[in-house]
């Protein structure tokens, strides 16, 4: 059952913590319907996530990589809204909206190898909630703390149920040490609701450093004792696409190794988003997209 704009069946920035039990589907397609086989959907169904190995091939990143560096280079990126800059070095941390900017991201987020995955877990047509490019450039790369992004989306996007799920796609080497994406399996079958109202144009600080929507670490330690924590590595040029419910975090980065990648959130058209649940007023279109035009 997905939520209506009167019933909210996850309540989440209230006076208590608490664990909701999921109650939608996480896999709504079959081994027909996309590149998924049955044993690797099933497996998406019970940790929340799946790796792909070569998603882009080795000769495809060079571009990928050129369009990063252009970006980051360019001071009119660098001034836009859309762009968040680390506080201390003034490092490019993100920037937003990239399928809309760039030609060449936008192509891979149209990518029938990507779009026909997400396809394929949510069992309809998709639209691009929301897109980025992410910096951790080496020694100075920022943490991220533990969350749900579904819990970000519902409660400041108004997203209704968690029927959406995220791409990321490596443009450099993913090590065990450099701040790669870490994993609760399993997490996104509970939803942990988080205490705290959120403020007016909450997106300005947390994008920088997360306040409202963080759980409490008494929950987040029972969630780690329960599921365990996985540790992404992978090769450039690979993947990982995970449930929008997943609990997921991961380091800063102190070593010279940069980690770079592209990121895209494809949203069901069945799913799309109403009013905040737990907010004043919607976050703006470059974090939560209110155009659901289906992917071509």
């Amino acid at each position: 059952m997905s939520a209506t704009a009167t019933t909210d069946t996850y309540p989440t920035r209230a006076g208590q913590a608490q664990v909701i039990p999921r109650e939608n589907e996480v896999v709504f397609g079959a081994a027909a319907d996309g590149p998924f086989a049955a044993d690797e959907l099933d497996s998406f169904a019970e940790k929340g996530y799946a790796l792909i190995d070569r998603l882009v091939a080795v000769g495809e990143l060079d571009g990928l990589r050129a369009e990063l560096n252009r970006l980051s280079d360019d001071p009119e990126v660098r001034a836009d809204e859309r762009t968040v800059v680390e506080a201390k070095s003034q490092e490019v941390r993100s920037i937003f909206d990239v399928h809309r900017t760039s030609d060449v991201f936008g192509r891979i987020a149209r990518d029938p190898r990507v779009v026909d995955r997400a396809r394929q877990l949510l069992g309809s047509e998709v639209y691009i909630h929301q897109s980025r490019v992410n910096f951790k450039p080496g020694f100075d790369g920022k943490e991220f703390s533990w969350h749900s992004d579904f819990e970000t989306w519902h409660a400041e996007d108004g997203m209704p149920a968690p029927r959406a799920v995220s791409i990321s796609i490596s443009l450099t080497d993913n090590y065990s040490f450099n701040g790669p994406l870490m994993i609760m399996p399993g997490s996104h079958q509970e939803f942990i609701s988080c205490v705290g109202q959120t403020p007016d144009d909450n997106y300005k600080s947390s994008l920088v450093m997360q306040g409202a929507g963080t759980p409490d670490r008494d929950t987040l330690t029972k969630f780690a004792d329960r599921y365990g924590i996985d540790v992404l590595e992978g090769q450039a040029g690979g993947a990982i696409m995970f449930d929008s419910n997943c609990m997921h975090a991961s380091n800063g980065n102190v070593t010279p190794f940069a980690r770079s990648n592209i990121f895209i959130v494809y949203n069901s058209v069945e799913n799309t988003p109403k009013q905040p649940y737990a907010a004043p007023a919607p976050r703006p279109s470059f974090l939560g997209s209110r155009d659901f035009t289906p992917v071509g």
